[in-house]
Formats: C-alpha cells, sequence, structure tokens
C-alpha cells in the first residue's frame, strides 16, 4: 500500500506505516531536489531584484548565499544580466516617453530599436 505521510510542513515529514523503504527514499530524495531548485531559483531571481535596484549590499548578501548553495558563478553572472537587460529596456523606454513629450528629434519608435535582435527584445 505505500506510505502513509503526515506533513508538518515539506521539509520537516512524520512518517507512519512506511512499507516500502525505497518508495520514502525515492520521496525524499524527489522533495529534496525539489527544494533545492526552489531555494536556487528564489535566490537567482533575489539577485536579479537587487540588481535591478542598484542594491550593492542586498547584492553582496544574496551573492554570497549563492555560493554557499552550491549557485555556479555563470548562472549568477546571467541572472544579473538578465536583470540590466530589463532596466535599460526600461530606462530607454521612458528616455523615449520623455523626447517624444519634448518633441526632440532623438525620439524613437520602439524600445528596443538600438538593442534587439532578431530573436529577442532588449526587454
Amino acid at each position: 500500500m505505500g506510505a502513509s505521510i503526515i506533513q508538518k510542513n515539506p521539509l520537516d515529514r512524520v512518517v507512519f506505516g512506511v512499507h516500502n523503504k525505497e518508495e520514502l527514499t525515492m520521496e525524499t530524495s524527489n522533495t529534496t531536489r525539489e527544494t533545492v531548485l526552489m531555494e536556487k531559483s528564489d535566490v537567482l531571481i533575489a539577485i536579479g531584484a537587487a540588481t535591478a535596484a542598484n542594491c550593492i549590499p542586498c547584492f553582496e548578501h544574496l551573492y554570497e548565499k549563492a555560493v554557499t548553495i552550491g549557485i555556479p558563478a555563470d548562472e549568477i553572472r546571467r541572472a544579473s544580466q538578465i536583470a540590466g537587460l530589463i532596466k535599460n529596456g526600461a530606462h530607454t523606454a521612458i528616455s523615449s516617453s520623455i523626447d517624444e513629450l519634448l518633441g526632440s528629434k532623438d525620439a524613437t519608435g520602439s524600445i528596443c530599436d538600438k538593442t534587439a535582435t532578431a530573436t529577442r527584445c532588449c526587454c
């Protein structure tokens, strides 16, 4: 019949009536993997937010946490670069709107005119 499990919380399980030790080990392993992936995702998202907010103390704290949980430098850099692209896109959009409102000759028609590629937008 398998294991009967009562969850206190996802990280602290109380197990009753385990009939198959492999089943419990596999379930625990999957839960651990999911938890690690969620934690890594959360830290990478927070790194992007810290970058976009120009918060150096936030970034430094999150960088240490990322290193501690095993996120490679290239993934940290990529999260920060993506945030920078979005932030630059937002800056380009506001600058374009300001130029348009002021009647500037430099107003562009699209926020992505200067940095877009054939497959992706700057933001």
